[in-house]
This record gives C-alpha cells, sequence and structure tokens, in this order.
C-alpha cells in the first residue's frame, strides 16, 4: 500500500470518520497485518475497553430435511436420505432441558427447509421450549426460515414474526446472508431469498422491537470486493434501523468426510480452498473498521477453531460466542480439534489467556456476569487450559 494512502486511511481511523468502498478494498490489499490489526484493535477497544463477551448456549436443529441444495452446505438431507431428520417437539425440548444444569441462557434454533412441517410447528415448539426454559433466551430461524414460512402459512412476515415473538422469540438469527452480491451468490445459493428478502425481514424485526446479528459466509469463491459490498449493505441498513447488535463473519468450511452415506453435498470444496489465517486476519480487521455502527463482532470458534480464535480478539471482535455443544451445521474437517462443548470455566480460560477480561452477557447483551481477567502471573507461567 502506498505511504500516504496508508497515513490517510489511519488518519481517518483515528479520527473516528466513515470508511468508503474505495478504503475497504485497499485495506484488504494491504500486506502489513501488524498495521492493519492495530487499526481494528484501536476500533474495538474504543468501543469494548478490554472486554470480551460470551455466552452459554446451544444449539438446537430440530430437522436437517430441507428443500434446497446450497453449494457450500453439508448440513441439508431430502426426505427419505440416510441421517435425515426431524424432531419431535418432545425431543427437543428433552435435548434442551439437558443443559439446563450448566446455567444455560440461551438457545439459537437454525433448521433446514423442510418441506412438509407445517408452519404451526414452529410457533408450537418455541412455546413449549420457552415454557420448559423459561429463563433461557430463543434466538431462532434465519431470514429465509422466515421466508420459507411465509410461503407454506400463506401469512406475511409481519403476522409471522408477531406470533413468533409471542411464542417466545428474542432473536432472528443471522444466517442466510451468506454473501448478498450476485454475482456470487447465483452459484452457491439454492433459495430465493436474497439481500431483498432478507434485508425486508430484518427490518421488520427490528421495528418490532428485536436486536439481530447478521452474518457473512467468506473464503470460497468472493473476492474481497464482495466482502466489502456485503458489510456496507449491512451498514447502510443499520444507520436505518439500528437493530443489529453483532457481526459475524463465518468462516467457509471444507468437509472431506462429509458424512456417513459417501455423498459430497459441498460441491465448492473441489475448487476452493480456506481462507489462511492471513485472511482471516484481514476480514475481521476490516469488518470492524468498516462496520462503524454495529457494537459487536464475533470470532465463531467453532469455525475459526480455539487459536484463531483467540487471535481474531485482537483483530477486531470483542465476542467468543458460548458453549455451542452439537454445532450440526458445519464440522470440524480441516483438523482444528475443536470440541462440540465448551464450559464456562473453558471459555474463561480461552479469553483470559488471549488477555482479555471476560463478560458472560446473554441474547441482549446484558451483562449476567463479570469475571476477573488476567492473572499476571499465570500469563507469565503458560499453563495448560483445560479442555
Amino acid at each position: 500500500m502506498d505511504a500516504g494512502l496508508k497515513r490517510e486511511l489511519e488518519a481517518k481511523v483515528y479520527a473516528g470518520e466513515r470508511l468508503t468502498r474505495e478504503d475497504g478494498i485497499a485495506l484488504y490489499e494491504t500486506d502489513d497485518l501488524a498495521w492493519l490489526g492495530g487499526l481494528a484493535h484501536h476500533v474495538r477497544t474504543q468501543k469494548n475497553g478490554d472486554v470480551v463477551h460470551f455466552n452459554v448456549n446451544r444449539h438446537l436443529n430440530m430437522t436437517n430435511v430441507c428443500t434446497a441444495s446450497c453449494a457450500y452446505c453439508s448440513f441439508q438431507r431430502k426426505p427419505g436420505e440416510k441421517d435425515a431428520y426431524t424432531m419431535r417437539i418432545e425431543e427437543a425440548v428433552k435435548l434442551a432441558k439437558a443443559m439446563e444444569t450448566d446455567q444455560l441462557t440461551e438457545l439459537h434454533i437454525v433448521n433446514g427447509l423442510h418441506p412438509t412441517l407445517p408452519w404451526r410447528y414452529y410457533p408450537r415448539s418455541l412455546r413449549a421450549l420457552k415454557e420448559a426454559l423459561p429463563t433461557v433466551g430463543l434466538k431462532a430461524f434465519t431470514a429465509t426460515e422466515i421466508h420459507h414460512f411465509e410461503k407454506i402459512s400463506g401469512l406475511s412476515a409481519d403476522e409471522i414474526l408477531d406470533e413468533l415473538i409471542d411464542a417466545g422469540l428474542e432473536s432472528l438469527t443471522g444466517g442466510g446472508a451468506e454473501i448478498f452480491d450476485w454475482e456470487v451468490r447465483q452459484h452457491i445459493v439454492d433459495h430465493d431469498t436474497h439481500w431483498e428478502d432478507w434485508s425486508r425481514i430484518h427490518r421488520l424485526a427490528h421495528s418490532k422491537g428485536l436486536k439481530t446479528p447478521a452474518t457473512m459466509l467468506y473464503g470460497h469463491i468472493e473476492e474481497p470486493r464482495h466482502r466489502v459490498d456485503h458489510v456496507l449493505r449491512l451498514r447502510e441498513l443499520q444507520d436505518e434501523t439500528g437493530g443489529f447488535q453483532v457481526f459475524i463473519p463465518l468462516r467457509y468450511q471444507h468437509d472431506f468426510h462429509d458424512s456417513r452415506d459417501g455423498k459430497i453435498r459441498n460441491t465448492l470444496q473441489a475448487r476452493t480452498t480456506m481462507a489462511t489465517g492471513a485472511d482471516m486476519i484481514r476480514t475481521f480487521a476490516v469488518s470492524r473498521l468498516l462496520f462503524d455502527n454495529v457494537p459487536h463482532v464475533k470470532v465463531f470458534w467453532v469455525m475459526h477453531g480455539l487459536a484463531g480464535a483467540q487471535l481474531m480478539l485482537n483483530h477486531g471482535a470483542d465476542d467468543m460466542d458460548g458453549s455451542v455443544v452439537e454445532y450440526k451445521i458445519t464440522h470440524d474437517a480441516d483438523g482444528f480439534g475443536t470440541p462440540n462443548k465448551l464450559t464456562r470455566d473453558d471459555l474463561l480460560d480461552l479469553i483470559r489467556d488471549a488477555g482479555f477480561r471476560p463478560v458472560e452477557r446473554n441474547t441482549r447483551y446484558e451483562i449476567i456476569n463479570e469475571y476477573p481477567g488476567p492473572d499476571a502471573d499465570r500469563r507469565e507461567t503458560p499453563q495448560p487450559m483445560r479442555f
């Protein structure tokens, strides 16, 4: 990067000026990752100090049966296929209740687009889960699922969201975003929920008082300019609604051991490589710098590995997600060795080991517990973390 441009971008960041599309593309082109990470860490610290947020959550996928066959997805199954499943509501409740003793604060619910499940299954599921776990926040359904509910119910998204909120919904999930630019999207997505409907549904959710996350799937066939475009669309919508509370870059996953039935559902992997560590740094840092009106950036440790997640905390991220448990949407495909679950103590160790102060939050980013920061003596004499 030209030294003059570098000084100009640095001055804009430290002055709190909004970066442009051209600025974002230029930042992706720099090889000076220490400088880029320093800028992102400055913004992250200005917004969140030395805090890293986390929660104790469980991911619950009630069905993997899906009408779509998105090119990056190994989760979906067609009706009748081996490993296809659909939970009874009672089964979903039993799974959720199993973590009650861990002081669970959030259920994160995402499903396939099931072709025959009736619309009523979904609000009934939320009601049953809320009745069984009244203190647990329900973060459920992507905008793609809400769009699917419109089709199968004949109701509008406005009516659907009202009924789901009445059943206990606290937040939509951020999925279904992937990459919004049609140049890329037409090759990776096999459903018809694109930017227009995704943004319509989140705008409507925000108008009803819901705070939602936003995601971006990176590291496949897209280019940096597509990532910049994706973030700027979200930034513009945030200017309008103020309803996004966290941005979550999701690292595209290869799946070399795709499934027990031998089918390769992730059709992108033959022509892609996963994002490198340097690309992870660029993506988190540039996203933090561009998305100036969202308070939080989350690193989902399942997709980035434990060491990678810790590194991202120094490059723009201030949230490390939660305990997760049985995340089925992607797989540990490239040897991260990440567990299915992290306990509260595991998360505290990881955050402190990265040099930050852990703060436990709920779905609404209300603080539940604040914990002491790193122990200086422990950091001078490194000790193995408990897993």
